[in-house]
């Protein structure tokens, strides 16, 4: 695709990446002669949710949220336009890398370190709130490590501001794994599912493994209704207990339970480490990782679609089904909206598996996923389309990732009986949130194996999923 050469007074240097809604690309402004990262947003795009002015309106946001707080730990936002094609949002560039490339790098963190990310973290998300503003979206990917080791909150896209009015405040938005309780079941909330995520955050940074894993319904269920295991009862933790208390009470189901204030949740977490705060991340662990510059708040490597590469226009259709299909087996109908976003910002099939394996947070099933990867890549090597391997079965898949070895052979259609059915004997294993994942799971395939297999990976425990598929075969 052909990229403008300026957006407003801004020159076009790089393209940083492709997104689904636009392009984030590297400028610079002539005014003030600084470098700026531009993050654009097609003007007519329709996210699919019926209204057009949905994705537009939380592109606004960014700009009117972010706009407002001037913290050294949150990127600046310096400006809002509009072409005739895109808006666009001209912010600070930072170079760095993000939290979860650490996470996904097996980076472990250091206690001094931890300290130091979780009280930058909650300073910056201090002043935010001080000005009525809640981020929504504290996740490993927003936060940028600087290579001096200063921490940057990115992207408050779907940020709320205070008494703003708009119509999605109390919606349901945010990434599964870090979302509180009452934004599941669609309750009031406040400043605290910020305090909720961060304390996520850290039970990762701790404990080395996120505090719940699944499929976006089985996440859903679990944090309403589970309670996560002490990060340093985790498997290689190898942590002491100080942390536990502290990210018990930040991660309480009701918000009343939680800290007030960020304020108070770093007070916390200093009187249990008790020992001073680094007010950087140690070089010991920034140098773990290459030293490979990204955008503020896109989480792309500087340069990685730009220069001659360019940004990837097509893929094979026959390889993308089946890494959809792939990571079905794992994340549910979710799977399509990732795949389509990945394909977008990779360039071939082994980055392709390894951004969507970020999303597979058990390892054993991340193990699995990799390894259907490696299979789709010699097949694709030998001329054979992915589609047409014989791991493309979901019977056989999800054997690959430790599920039911029952086939699923039949191909027929279900009917709304039979739905209704499956949601019966699931929900002996989920409870209500069965009604969900049929009903999404039908959105993918009526196709009675694939459907079935969709339903039995919504189920963790083997026993338990070996149970349900003997229910599901039953079923006319």
């Amino acid at each position: 695709m052909s990229h403008p050469q300026r957006l407003g007074k801004y020159q076009i240097t790089d393209v940083l990446g492709q997104g689904a809604m636009g392009v984030v690309y590297k400028g610079y402004d002539p005014d003030i002669r600084r470098v700026v990262a531009l993050k654009t947003i097609r003007r007519n795009f329709d996210d699919g949710s019926g209204s057009g002015e949905t994705v537009a309106a939380r592109f606004r946001n960014e700009a009117q949220a972010a706009g407002r707080l001037l913290h050294p730990g949150i990127v600046g936002v310096y400006d809002f336009g509009q072409d005739e094609s895109v808006a666009y949002i001209a912010m600070e560039f930072v170079e760095g890398h993000t939290l979860a490339h650490f996470l996904s790098g097996q980076v472990r963190f250091t206690d001094d370190d931890i300290l130091s990310v979780a009280t930058q973290l909650l300073d910056a998300l201090q002043h935010a709130h001080d000005h009525g503003v809640w981020h929504r979206d504290v996740k490993p990917a927003n936060l940028i490590m600087t290579r001096v080791g200063k921490l940057k909150v990115a992207d408050f896209g779907i940020a709320r501001i205070d008494a703003a009015g708009l119509t999605q405040a109390n919606s349901i938005i945010g990434t599964p794994m870090y979302m509180a309780p009452e934004q599941f079941v669609g309750a009031q909330i406040d400043h605290r599912i910020d305090l909720y995520a961060t304390g996520v955050v850290l039970y990762q940074l701790i404990a080395g493994q996120a505090p719940f894993t699944g499929t976006p319904e089985q996440l859903m269920y679990k944090v309403v209704h589970d309670e996560a295991p002490p990060p340093s009862h985790c498997d290689g933790a190898q942590r002491t207990d100080r942390w536990d208390g502290v990210i018990a009470r930040a991660m309480a189901k009701h918000p009343d339970r939680r800290f007030a204030t960020a304020t108070a949740f770093r007070e916390a977490l200093v009187a249990a480490a008790n020992r001073p705060v680094n007010p950087t991340v140690s070089d010991e662990t920034l140098v773990k990782l290459p030293a490979r510059p990204r955008a503020a708040g896109t989480g792309v490597p500087t340069g990685s679609t730009g220069g001659s590469q360019g940004v990837p226009t097509h893929w094979d259709p026959a390889v993308l089904a089946q890494a959809e299909h792939s990571l079905a087996l794992h994340l549910g109908p979710l799977a399509s909206v990732l795949v389509r976003r990945a394909a977008r910002e990779c360039q071939d099939l082994g980055s392709l598996y390894a951004r969507l394996a970020e999303q597979v947070t058990n390892p054993a099933a991340r193990s699995a996923f990799m390894d259907q990867a490696a299979r789709a890549g010699r097949a694709v090597r030998s001329g054979v389309t992915a589609a047409a391997t014989t791991t493309g079965s979901p019977a056989a898949a999800a054997h690959a990732s430790g599920g039911a070895a029952t086939e699923l052979t039949d191909g027929r259609a279900l009917g709304d009986a039979a739905l209704e059915q499956a949601q019966r004997a699931l929900a002996a294993h989920l409870g209500p949130i069965a009604r969900v994942v049929v009903r999404k799971a039908a959105e993918k395939t009526r196709q009675r194996d694939a459907l079935f297999a969709l339903l039995a990976d919504a189920v963790t425990e083997p026993v338990a999923r070996q149970k349900l598929l003997a229910e599901l075969a039953r079923i006319g």
